[in-house]
């Protein structure tokens, strides 16, 4: 058939087609998924009929502010490659994590806003774009998720602090309100903080989570098991932890999937310093006997085997971090990132690469560096023995140095770990005690998550909560009633006591 032959229908579906195509782009076979420049957190995986694996999520866009006005779709058929397709939902308002679910062939995409109004917008195609947004009765809270069980009956699951839980009702843009169940899992019982998932292997269902568990912040992905969908649940532990992927690493958000015969856990990794521009990644997870969940480590490789030490790799595929260096965009481009702030007793690891039975003999390292300062790299762990010694002289332009490597040490699987020494920087023992000190002290939601209940349940607004909901108003100045310029990527400068920026390393034979 020839285009001019088509209906208007048609061309329409061409046309989308078309610009999914174009838009798309492939990210490496490495953690993290979310290519670089573009920031996907909250991952809802699913597989859809087409034998393809989709990752739904929110989109960040400006350092320290959580997600955007859009969403992007990630979709892959072997967990190694993927793409990204642009703009598969747009609204008027901030769109916080979604979920997705495929019916009869129809496409729906669950999304919440700041106001707390959950909604859902439909599509014939898993990757969109999704039209239309109506309002779901009932559930006014954050992060919703839709699990179908094996006889059909759909579910939705929502709420901040409390999980609560109701079956949809056939229209999948409903639910029936006397099923719903609240109280699912909580944070004095299941250490659950806020973003569930749903799914079932065997006869278990599992309620995935930002778990508080550690540290005071809900750094960790646990669950809660279940004989039933709408509970009771059992708590069982922590899936994957992303403590240590960013000094301000805040929260965790993700899902767990079963695709061709191997199960996987999806999580987010913050960037920049900061809580927010977060990159979805992906890690293989494996069963005990009784159904729990042995916790999985964050590495580089993701869904991938030990990766080729031969091949070139990007310093912004670090998988654990430590002091003041953090993954950030180079100055100037918005589609290459780097591994930025690097002060003296940084520390950075990338798991696991595979140097083969002859092992490596050199090195090379591409850097700037401001300073100057020694590259140390080890083998296995942060002060394991060191197999090459980088010397770095102060240079403001990207040069690429190498180094011998001691190749006796390096054959077989190993994890690499970069420890950097130069000038250091005096407050970075003090910001270390201070995020110490952080990490122990106890965050009281109670107030805001009773507040959440009430404007969810509706009544009199109680006293207490005036102020949470409408804090006082400052004096506006000139400046502020000006029109607000579109925000920009904040691309953090060199501080006085970086030694160095990293592009990417690469062993040689």
């Amino acid at each position: 058939m020839m285009i001019g032959d088509m209906n208007m229908n048609d061309k329409k579906i061409l046309s989308v087609i078309a610009l999914a195509l174009i838009l798309f782009v492939n990210a490496s076979a490495q953690n993290p998924i979310s290519p670089m420049g573009v920031y996907i957190a909250d991952p809802s995986a699913k597989v859809s009929s087409d034998g393809r694996l989709y990752i739904y999520g929110s989109l960040d866009k400006v350092k320290d502010v959580y997600c955007s006005k859009d969403y992007h779709v990630l979709a892959s058929t072997n967990l190694r490659e993927w793409e990204l397709y642009r703009n598969s939902f747009s609204w008027k308002t901030d769109l916080y994590a979604p979920d997705a679910v495929e019916k009869d062939g129809k496409y729906y995409l669950y999304y919440d806003v700041p106001s707390g109004d959950e909604y859902v917008a439909t599509s014939t195609s898993p990757m969109g774009p999704f039209t239309g947004g109506e309002l779901i009765d009932g559930p006014k809270q954050i992060d919703p998720n839709v699990f179908i069980d094996d006889d059909g009956q759909a579910y939705y699951f929502w709420g901040q602090f409390s999980g609560k839980g109701a079956k949809l009702n056939p229209d999948m843009k409903s639910i029936d309100k006397t099923s719903i169940v609240r109280g699912l899992v909580d944070e004095a019982n299941h250490h659950f903080h806020e973003g569930r998932y749903v799914v079932k292997r065997g006869d278990w269902y599992y309620y995935t989570f930002a778990d508080i568990s550690r540290r005071n912040r809900p750094t960790c992905i646990g669950y809660a098991m279940s004989k039933n969908p709408l509970g009771p649940y059992e708590y069982k532990g922590v899936i994957v932890d992303n403590y240590g992927c960013d000094p301000e690493s805040w929260n965790n958000h993700g899902s767990i999937v079963e695709y061709n015969g191997q199960w996987y856990v999806l999580y987010h990794r913050s960037t920049h310093g900061s809580r927010t521009l977060r990159k979805a990644c992906i890690e293989p997870i494996s069963f005990r006997e009784d159904g729990t969940i042995i916790e999985a480590e964050m590495t580089t490789q993701g869904a991938a085997g030990p990766l080729s030490a031969f091949a070139r790799l990007d310093a912004a595929r670090v998988c654990l971090r430590s002091g003041h260096c953090r993954v950030r965009l180079m100055e100037g481009v918005t589609d290459r990132e780097e591994l930025g702030g690097i002060h003296s007793g940084d520390v950075a690891a990338y798991k696991y690469l595979d140097f083969g039975e002859s092992g490596a003999k050199n090195i090379s390292i591409r850097v700037k560096s401001h300073l100057g300062g020694t590259v140390f790299v080890r083998t296995d762990q942060k002060d394991g023995k060191v197999i090459a010694k980088v010397k770095v002289p102060a240079h403001t332009d990207w040069k690429t140095l190498k180094a011998k490597v001691a190749s006796r040490d390096t054959k077989g699987v190993h994890a690499i770990w970069f420890t950097f020494e130069g000038k250091a920087d005096p407050q970075d023992a003090i910001r270390e005690a201070e995020a110490r000190k952080k990490d122990s002290e106890h965050q009281d939601f109670s107030g805001y998550a009773k507040m959440l209940e009430w404007r969810e349940v509706g009544g009199e607004m109680p006293a207490e909560f005036a102020n949470m909901m409408n804090p006082p108003k400052k004096a506006e100045s000139a400046s502020e009633n000006a029109p607000k310029k579109e925000e920009k990527m904040h691309v953090e400068q060199t501080d006085d006591y970086e030694l160095m920026q990293m592009d990417w390393f690469q062993f040689e034979l």
